[in-house]
């Protein structure tokens, strides 16, 4: 991996996207010292141009970014870097700097996690884990009974309802079996010719 510092004054755009949700959770900007420490220590360094020098993200919050892939855009001139975010992204304390506005099948996942370690009084998802694996596995077959007789009947509103329920319910099935959205989606990418882990010692090998 070769970036271009002749433009720009030296400085390369750098966009930090989260490497599960794929939100984009921050800009800024590095300089070829801050992009060598950042391969080298594996998370975000960037070049502070008010204050003209070094930072290293999450140097006084400890909300760290780590490093999973970086990728160069066609000039060269401008990266993209997927990271595991360690705590929020945003000085404001949200977890993009963008907005906080910002839903995904992960965000459901982490919601049906937290339930899950944290279970309150009256939750449905608390429910269902009390009573176990076999109460979980009903509720999917009925669920996708509910999909196919809706898409059956061409109602579009219902079918989207119970779709909506059934990838709850297949969430909290794959959580009460110790299998995680990623694993799904890293298998779904296999088949498609995608590489979807990316080793943090094979990127370094390649930049």
């Amino acid at each position: 991996m070769n970036p271009d510092f002749s433009k720009n004054n030296g400085l390369l755009s750098v966009i930090l996207q989260d490497t599960n949700t794929k939100q984009v959770l921050m800009n800024g900007f590095m300089n070829e010292e801050a992009f060598e420490k950042t391969k080298t220590d594996k998370v975000v360094w960037f070049y502070s141009r008010s204050k003209e020098r070094l930072w290293k993200k999450g140097e006084s919050s400890g909300n760290v970014q780590e490093v999973v892939s970086m990728k160069l855009d066609c000039d060269k001139d401008a990266l993209l870097i997927e990271v595991v975010p360690h705590g929020p992204t945003c000085h404001t304390g949200t977890r993009s700097c963008f907005s906080d506005d910002y839903f995904s099948l992960q965000t459901l996942e982490r919601t049906v996690q937290k339930k899950i370690k944290n279970p309150e009084e009256g939750s449905y998802t608390k429910y269902l884990t009390d009573k176990g694996a076999d109460k979980i596995l009903k509720k999917c077959g009925e669920e996708m009974t509910e999909v196919v007789i809706a898409a059956k009947n061409k109602d579009k509103k219902e079918l989207v309802d119970e779709t909506s329920d059934l990838l709850y319910h297949l969430l909290v099935m794959l959580n009460n079996e110790g299998v995680s959205l990623k694993e799904v989606e890293n298998k779904l990418e296999e088949r498609h010719g995608v590489k979807q882990e990316y080793s943090i010692r094979d990127d370094i090998q390649k930049w």
